[in-house]
């Protein structure tokens, strides 16, 4: 099993749509960068992906997993792009910023932090599990939290 992230804006569509989707599930679709494109083929079923909201609160939300493998994008009128169809898992019990991962040491090879424009991206084993660590601890933003 391979790891990965699955970036998204979530005013476009969020963790919250993915698990609303029929069964938890749907189409990762409307990917255009080739880098990211070649990590969409190389994901097989069952790998799990952290579902990321960009730009709108930049972090770690919740988890996915793979249910079919790369197929032509329904989207991409030139076929030749491809998606995959991933169904909800779990939310994270808290979200993990992209801050806290930029300041986690261990973290810094991260394909997030080297490759921050790249929408589909490979996680490391070390990363995951510590990603998924971080996710445990409530992290305060202000006196008030």
């Amino acid at each position: 099993m391979k790891y990965w992230l699955l970036k998204s804006e979530p005013n476009v569509w969020s963790i919250h749509n993915q698990k609303k989707a029929p069964k938890g599930t749907s189409i990762w679709d409307g990917v255009r960068n080739y880098q990211a494109a070649k990590n969409l083929k190389s994901m097989k079923v069952h790998d799990l992906c952290f579902f990321y909201h960009s730009n709108i609160g930049k972090e770690i939300v919740g988890i996915v997993e793979v249910v079919k493998e790369a197929f032509l994008d329904p989207t991409d009128k030139l076929k030749k792009f491809v998606a995959v169809k991933v169904i909800f898992k779990n939310y994270l019990k808290n979200p993990v910023t992209l801050e806290s991962i930029k300041k986690n040491k261990n973290l810094k090879n991260l394909a997030l932090i080297k490759q921050s424009r790249l929408s589909v991206m490979p996680v490391d084993t070390k990363s995951w599990k510590i990603i998924n660590k971080m996710s445990k601890i409530k992290i305060k933003k202000n006196k008030n939290d």
